[in-house]
């Protein structure tokens, strides 16, 4: 029999090797898209994707999150169709109604940061709405811990994609046609989504019983949400009006380096939401507290190198994965991102999934309206006047000051203990690891690929040589990879 300890590390390995799989698409899409349609289109790509993402921040109304709060303690079947199926209907007459807005205002959007690809937006809006629906789904294979059954999913969307892009790309189709296969892609998921659910769930009538305390739940952390995105990405935005598609394109390649550190905390992210709801609920605090500390542990353990491997690596990594044109004004993007994700991310895993936990979603949605009223100005003042690096520094300075003020008001309600001495330990082996990457300065695409797996290698050695895991935390591992 597993503890929750193992359940939920069984759970971090399936959802990891999901995330690394799906990451390996971003990258395979970098090259792809910049060295065949170069920065202009790469940028409208990007504003594509960071549409998305911003209307799935409240056309769901929170209501996944509010699904992977409450659905895991429920045992009968048919109380989670009824409050699963309300919740889905809420969703899709909203993301209805935002969809058909989206469409109809084509025009203006696409004048003012799309370049006029008018048709573009007027598909992104129906990816919204295919997507959401989508997430839905997936949140009830989430709330229940059905890992693998959500990982098949997502991969499946992911290399669908890459599939069609690359078949498209290479066959010398542009990029409306590249817009609509992810959404013929998207629209084959949600098919099989349906039929998956319907055949492990059934077909619930909708009650909204409980929407009521799905929405108070759900309701607050849409603000939250909309300005988290307005710090990570309205930047984009700017830039478009600012500077042009072509910057956008830029900016958003050495973005997507920096911020590869967010797969290993998505991945934490993901499985921590319903692991401690279910544990908290139960009054198992001890446990809840063991979690949260190792996985700060072991995200800083992943994220500290990559922050001093961003500074020095970031140049010819990028003339790697686009072409000299974005490596050359976009290489000092990438290790402020990365210290960006570092310093929001460990903000978030020790505070952001504490006030979830006791329901304090209100000072979520303040802190990040207010960080992202800050973010907006100071890129309107930064970004004509220094360019896209402004953009990046405005990114760090605000999300600093969102995570600090988490952490703060998530300290009041309880701590949990910070191994600050294995930060040293972690600090002096990245200097380490710094100094030797420095010295090789690597140029062409094996040395640079040699390069970044003697780095890692050299990290961890110095970590063994400095003790830095204790025995019971093997012994675990041991005991974790017997049981998968």
């Amino acid at each position: 029999m597993e503890n929750s300890y193992q359940k939920f590390a069984k759970d971090v390995l399936i959802i990891g090797a999901t995330t690394i799989l799906t990451a390996l698409c971003g990258i395979i899409l970098l090259p792809l898209l910049t060295k065949t349609l170069g920065a202009h289109d790469y940028g409208i790509w990007k504003q594509v994707e960071v549409t998305v993402s911003l209307m799935l921040g409240f056309v769901g109304l929170g209501l996944p999150s509010a699904m992977t709060r409450f659905l895991p303690a429920k045992t009968n079947r048919e109380e989670t169709r009824e409050e699963f199926y309300s919740a889905f209907c809420v969703v899709f007459i909203v993301t209805l109604v935002v969809s058909i807005i989206l469409i109809v205002s084509a025009n203006f959007i696409a004048g003012a940061f799309f370049e006029n690809a008018t048709q573009i937006v007027r598909v992104t809006g129906l990816i919204i709405l295919v997507w959401s629906l989508n997430l839905a789904f997936l949140s009830l294979f989430r709330a229940f811990r059905q890992m693998k059954r959500y990982s098949i999913f997502v991969i499946a969307d992911a290399y669908g994609q890459v599939g069609v892009i690359a078949y498209l790309v290479l066959s010398g189709h542009g990029l409306l046609s590249i817009i609509l296969g992810v959404l013929a892609i998207r629209v084959l998921i949600l098919i099989i989504l349906f039929f998956q659910v319907r055949s492990q769930f059934g077909i619930g009538r909708p009650r909204f019983h409980r929407i009521k305390e799905y929405l108070n739940f759900g309701l607050p952390t849409i603000p939250g949400m909309i300005a988290s995105w307005v710090v990570t990405s309205s930047d984009r935005y700017v830039i478009a009006y600012f500077l042009g598609a072509a910057s956008v394109g830029i900016y958003s390649a050495g973005y997507s380096i920096g911020s590869v550190i967010l797969m290993f905390s998505g991945v934490l992210s993901f499985v921590l939401p319903p692991t401690l709801s279910k544990l908290y609920d139960e009054g198992r605090m001890e446990e809840v507290k063991t979690h949260l500390s190792y996985s700060l542990k072991y995200f800083l353990a992943v994220g500290i190198p990559f922050v001093f491997g961003a500074a020095i690596l970031s140049k010819p990594v990028l003339v790697l994965l686009s072409t000299s044109e974005i490596a050359n004004e976009g290489y000092l993007i990438t290790p402020l991102i990365a210290l960006t994700t570092l310093i929001l991310v460990a903000f978030q895993l020790s505070g952001t999934q504490i006030l979830l936990l006791v329901k304090k979603t209100r000072i979520l949605g303040v802190t990040w309206i207010i960080g992202a009223a800050i973010n907006l100005i100071l890129n309107m003042l930064v970004v004509p006047r220094i360019g896209i690096l402004g953009a990046a520094i405005t990114t760090l300075i605000t999300c600093t000051l969102v995570g600090a003020v988490i952490a703060y008001y998530s300290f009041r309600q309880f701590r949990f203990n910070i191994d600050w001495l294995f930060i040293i330990k972690s600090l002096i082996a990245s200097v380490i690891m710094s100094l030797a990457v420095w010295k090789i300065s690597p140029e062409g695409t094996l040395t640079t690929v040699l390069t970044v797996m003697a780095g890692i290698v050299i990290y961890l050695a110095v970590l063994i040589l400095l003790r830095v895991f204790r025995k019971e935390e093997f012994e675990f591992f041991k005991k974790l990879f017997r049981l998968t």
